[in-house]
């Protein structure tokens, strides 16, 4: 089938990053697809090297001349323009088939998902009177239309080297390797300082943007960050290069914790199968993300310090951020580990809708 897939970017490494990883897997399965983004640079770096069956096409005003895909998919909400919404009503198949119009929803764990997921929504008027979108929600359960997985997922994650890249990035043995991607916690400046003055090596891997320049500010405020009575600091820190999709899950398999934000992130750090903490995108003029964030640590099972980390770090508590111990990073990563693997029992997003086009079709 042919897909048109809409994206308009607001944080433009989780809404572009997601259509794309939608637009690729769509494409590696066989299917022609158009990403119409009004930005799509971010997929410069993130996906450099394109994939073969998506066009990546700058926000139309209206349809193209060749006409409109079996299937549109309109991302986050992202309000289509009239003229293209009249010719999705106007188009017909050769079996008297009009496209079929889906709307693919913001990732959440609330109990909203499964009760909304697949509804159709009518249009009574407007440009696109007559015809029905239908609500497609990610999710984390089997009630919901997953998550996005690419097949070849678990084999690329097995044969990874995960000595030889931590070799390579400067890991040295015994360290606890880091990852950071993030908004501006404000817990970060004393998690830096904890880090220094600690008995073990810490590896910090700073993503660009505003995770390298939390960093930095983080720093610059504390002066100077405390050090052990031997003088030395037991943190160090990498500021990494913008990196493809594919070698920021490598980030993932290979550091023992990850700070993640968003939603593309999360969902990577749940394959990654490694400890990490979520910085969910705040939402301060209602704090609906705070109920976003307990029904994903329900449904995660997350252990009670994990659970206290979490509403640490996003702010929906003030206290002293607890020791990131052996015995408490095993406890969260047991606990990333049978998440994995419940997800693992699942039907991926793209196989997931697939079928669904085709029982609506």
């Amino acid at each position: 089938m042919r897909w048109d897939i809409f994206c308009r970017v607001i944080d433009n490494y989780g809404d572009i990053g997601v259509c794309w990883r939608l637009a690729a897997n769509l494409a590696e399965r066989g299917h022609a697809v158009r990403l119409w983004s009004d930005d799509a640079r971010a997929l410069a770096w993130m996906a450099p090297q394109g994939c073969p069956g998506v066009q990546v096409l700058p926000w139309p005003a209206q349809a193209p001349a060749d006409g409109v895909g079996d299937v549109v998919v309109e991302a986050f909400g992202c309000e289509i323009a009239p003229e293209f919404v009249a010719a999705i009503a106007g188009s017909t198949s050769a079996g008297g088939q009009k496209p079929l119009w889906i709307n693919l929803e913001y990732l959440s764990a609330e109990g909203y998902v499964e009760r909304s997921h697949g509804l159709p929504s009518p249009m009574l008027a407007g440009p696109g009177a007559g015809l029905t979108k239908h609500f497609f929600y990610p999710g984390f359960t089997p009630a919901t239309g997953g998550l996005l997985r690419e097949p070849g997922l678990p084999a690329r994650q097995a044969a990874f080297d995960r000595a030889a890249w931590r070799a390579a990035h400067g890991v040295a043995n015994g360290a606890l390797a880091v990852s950071l991607f993030c908004y501006e916690p404000a817990a970060l400046g004393a998690l830096l300082a904890r880090w220094a003055d600690g008995p073990q090596p810490v590896r910090l891997l700073a993503t660009p943007g505003r995770a390298t320049a939390a960093v930095r500010a983080a720093l610059q405020n504390e002066n100077s960050l405390q050090r052990r009575q031997d003088g030395r600091s037991a943190l160090s820190i990498s500021y990494l290069d913008t990196l493809p999709q594919p070698g920021y899950d490598e980030l993932l398999w290979a550091s023992d914790l990850n700070f993640v934000r968003g939603e593309d992130s999360l969902v990577r750090a749940l394959w990654a199968g490694q400890p990490f903490v979520w910085h969910i995108y705040p939402q301060p003029e209602d704090d609906a993300h705070h109920a976003k964030l307990d029904a994903f640590l329900d449904w995660f099972q997350a252990p009670g310090s994990l659970r206290h980390f979490h509403h640490l770090w996003n702010g929906l508590r003030a206290g002293p951020l607890p020791a990131l111990d052996a015995a408490t990073l095993a406890a969260w990563h047991a606990a990333a580990q049978a998440a994995r693997a419940r997800l693992l029992t699942q039907d991926d997003l793209v196989a997931q809708l697939l079928r669904f086009v085709a029982e609506k079709q």
